[in-house]
């Protein structure tokens, strides 16, 4: 598995263990009377979940799976790759932490921009490796 696979899946694990953390004190929390505050933390948990999670995933498993090429590197510049690996990272933090103070609007949509800017830089390292079954590279 190529390093930078490597890196999205445990990240995104990472993501997974905290969300659901999150998750089970939401929900503890109802019953223990944690604080007024705890309620606040539903943006994180959903965006750890939604964006950390699934679709960092789903960004390792396609950079490992997709069609390699026959010249060259085998899976092209990682440059883009690893970019949207960071800018993902940053979007989910800043769109999660700002969705948890709530007053964080400009941090919210900072963080989607950043995570669409990842969207972006995937989709520039990943189309050239798309291609129809059987097709020669």
């Amino acid at each position: 598995m190529p390093v930078l696979s490597v890196w999205l899946v445990r990240t995104a694990l990472g993501h997974l263990a905290v969300g659901m953390a999150l998750g089970a004190l939401l929900l503890s929390g109802r019953e223990l009377a944690l604080g007024p505050w705890l309620p606040r933390l539903l943006p994180l948990h959903v965006e750890l979940l939604l964006f950390g999670w699934t679709v960092q995933l789903v960004l390792g498993v396609a950079y490992w799976i997709l069609p390699r090429f026959r010249a060259g590197r085998e899976r092209g510049s990682p440059a883009p790759a690893w970019a949207a690996y960071w800018l993902l990272n940053a979007g989910v933090l800043l769109a999660g932490f700002g969705g948890a103070l709530g007053r964080g609007f400009a941090l919210v949509l900072t963080g989607r921009a950043l995570e669409m800017a990842a969207a972006a830089s995937f989709a520039v390292h990943a189309w050239p490796r798309i291609k129809a079954y059987g097709a020669d590279a």
